[in-house]
């Protein structure tokens, strides 16, 4: 009669449904998908990430520049690669920070070489022809600065740093 009950409470055992949360914990995992950058790897793996010039796995710096390079083993600071932030002073200015949605939309059309040229030389060029100042093939007798430079120097002070290009 104890060999029924036993084989009994076993089988209403077998038949009870369980949910068990361990199989997918235990499966596979893509650790790509994790963005463990500094904590995957041997020692051997690390180490030679550190030391050699162009290691195979680069170390991962988060979207952050280095401000210097590496030169024989020793770290070289360079000034001009450390970020500055430049804040003009706005002291007396008139204009605010806010621009109401009430205000009237202002539409400019693009700034083309006709409007550059209207800017810089367009003037000069006739109050030079008023004063009678322009010479035969309608040069100027006394040139400006602007008017004197060459092409090349011209595209050199376009392209240079601080220039309104960029």
């Amino acid at each position: 009669m104890q060999n029924c009950i036993k084989l009994l409470s076993l089988s209403v055992k077998c038949n009870v449904r369980a949910i068990s949360t361990t199989a997918p914990v235990a499966g596979k995992r893509n650790f790509r998908k994790f963005n463990v950058y500094s904590k995957r790897g041997t020692r051997v793996v690390k180490e030679a990430q550190r030391t050699m010039a162009n290691p195979p796995v680069p170390i991962q710096k988060r979207g952050v520049r280095d401000t210097g390079i590496t030169i024989n083993g020793q770290y070289v600071e360079i000034p001009e690669k450390i970020p500055e932030i430049i804040v003009p002073d706005l002291t007396g200015c008139k204009l605010k920070p806010y621009v109401s949605y009430k205000a009237p939309e202002v539409v400019q059309s693009e700034f083309t070489s006709l409007d550059l040229f209207n800017a810089v030389y367009a003037e000069k060029i006739m109050a030079d022809y008023k004063a009678g100042k322009l010479e035969a093939d309608g040069s100027s007798k006394e040139p400006s600065e602007n008017e004197q430079l060459t092409p090349e120097v011209a595209l050199m002070r376009a392209r240079k740093t601080g220039s309104d290009i960029f």
